[in-house]
């Protein structure tokens, strides 16, 4: 089955918030990948996103790591309102998932 959204093969066995989060992450990747204007911290960005894609790819994502990453990509790119409707669906991706435990 296809998605609508960013096009994304969906197995019968990803976790649904898995999925959203790989849709979203791969859709900023796109976007910040063709947005022309330079900043000082799209390398960040790139890495941070490079990094969620791995943990979901892996199917077992750690809340606390996803955190910090999102925390760095809103960081490096968040005066950029091109890229804000993207940025927004990874956070709500990310919290998807919740809090991370508490101990």
């Amino acid at each position: 089955m296809l998605r609508s959204v960013g096009q994304t093969r969906v197995t019968g066995s990803e976790d649904p918030r898995v999925t959203e989060l790989r849709t979203a992450v791969s859709r900023l990747r796109r976007e910040l990948a063709g947005h022309p204007r330079e900043f000082p911290d799209r390398g960040i960005a790139e890495d941070e996103l490079a990094a969620l894609d791995a943990m979901a790819a892996s199917g077992v994502p750690e809340i606390p790591r996803l955190r910090r990453s999102l925390l760095l990509i809103a960081g490096a790119i968040g005066s950029v309102s091109a890229l804000a409707s993207a940025l927004r669906d990874v956070r709500v991706a990310v919290d998807l998932f919740g809090e991370p435990p508490r101990g």
